[in-house]
Order: C-alpha cells, then structure tokens, then sequence
C-alpha cells in the first residue's frame, strides 16, 4: 500500500530495542503494533513480513509466556493469534488479556475448524477466526478492523483519564454535591441533604461545572456516568 518494505530482521530489532525498555510514543497516530504468537517458525516469518509490507511494526512470539513478559503496548495495537498453542491454551490466554489487557483485540488463525473454539473465540470478543487456508486480505482487513477498535478504546481511556484528573481536584463538597445534582436533585433539595443553604449549593455547583469542564448539566450527567458516580 505504498509503503517500503521492512525486512524481518529490522523488524526482530525494533521487538528487541522495545523488550529492552524503551517506550513508544502514547499517541492514536503512532505506529502500530501488530502482535503474533505462533509455533511454526515458518508462519511467524510469512505473517512478520505481511504486517510488515502493510506498514505495521510486527513483533513475533513463538509462545504465549514470550509475549505475556512485554509490557502493554501504548498505540494501537492487535494479537494474531495461533489457536493451536503449545503451553498456555489460546482460549485461556483470551479470558487472561480480556483482563489484563481489555483494549487489545484477537484475531485467531487455524489449521482446521472447530466450531466449538470458534463459537467460544468469538463471544469472548475475538475480531475474526480464521481457518486456513485463507487469503492474506482477509487477514490483513481482520488486523485493520482491529487496530481501528484500538485506537477508539485507546482514545476512549485518554478521554476517562483526563475524567478522572479533573474529578481529582474536586473537593469533597463538590463531589457531594456532584452527585445529588446528576442524581436529579433541584438546589434546594441538595441543600437540605447537605445540610447547607441553596446559595452556597449553586456556587458548589459553579465550582464542579467549571473544574469538570462541562457545559451542561447534560454534559455533567455523562462525565458521572462513566466516572460511576453515586449519591
């Protein structure tokens, strides 16, 4: 797609130079990370060089426990992933990233199908199963689909941490007061739940809306419900 191609070694490189603690830029538009984990040295190489004409940064496992010792990516990232795994079985490496790593998507590839592991691959909220033999766009447009919910669920966690800064500097007032207010309370209600005057609620209120950056009470509603705020 009009990129360079990358050799396997440039690329074996880049997975040593990250594995030896240096960090990516935490940014949607870096480069992203394309992980494999398969047995078959042969497919490693063949699927490390796919991703690498695409113009994404593979980086090859050979076994589940391999890839569990590198730290979470911070770009956009995915798991092509061998369902045929030696040691960790790859359903359970699934369960095992759903919650260590909930924002990384997989995509399962191979040799025969199962329909039981496909069923189950699938409601555990794999991308795609894909039983070889298989073309190598419908591969590549699995990978695409899956970095694009990536970057949304990298973009969405930026968003709710800078929720939670601004929640931080809250006082404790304030986040009373918060909270009765999304709840549906007028001013004067919250007043007498707090035990404080209806004037010194609205200034409260003023301090919250602006610390929060909200434009309306709308805008206050969705901020707490996802920082899960509760009266």
């Amino acid at each position: 797609m009009g990129t360079a191609v990358i050799s396997l070694d440039q690329a074996t490189n880049q997975t040593h130079a990250l594995r030896s603690g240096l960090r990516t830029t935490s940014t949607t538009d870096a480069r992203p990370i394309v992980f494999v984990i398969h047995d078959d040295a042969s497919v490693r190489e063949w699927l490390g060089m796919l991703m690498c004409n695409e113009g994404w940064r593979p980086e090859i496992y050979a076994s589940a426990q391999e890839f569990l010792a590198r730290p979470e990516a911070v770009v956009p990232n995915c798991l092509v992933l061998d369902v045929a795994l030696s040691g960790l079985d790859s359903l359970d490496l699934q369960k095992r990233l759903s919650i260590e790593r909930p924002g990384m998507p997989i995509i399962f590839i191979a040799d025969e199908v199962d329909v039981p592991t496909t069923v189950r691959a699938i409601k555990a909220g794999a991308v795609e199963f894909l039983t070889k033999p298989f073309r190598d766009d419908l591969l590549l447009s699995s990978v695409q689909e899956a970095l694009d919910r990536s970057r949304v669920a990298i973009l969405h966690e930026a968003e709710l941490r800078k929720l939670r800064e601004r929640y931080a500097l809250l006082t404790t007032r304030e986040r009373q007061v918060m909270a009765l207010v999304v709840s549906g309370l007028l001013n004067k209600q919250v007043g007498g739940e707090l035990g404080i005057s209806e004037i010194t609620v609205k200034a409260h209120r003023g301090q919250v809306m602006q610390k929060m950056n909200a434009n309306s009470l709308a805008d206050l509603v969705k901020m707490a419900a996802r920082l899960k705020v509760a009266a």
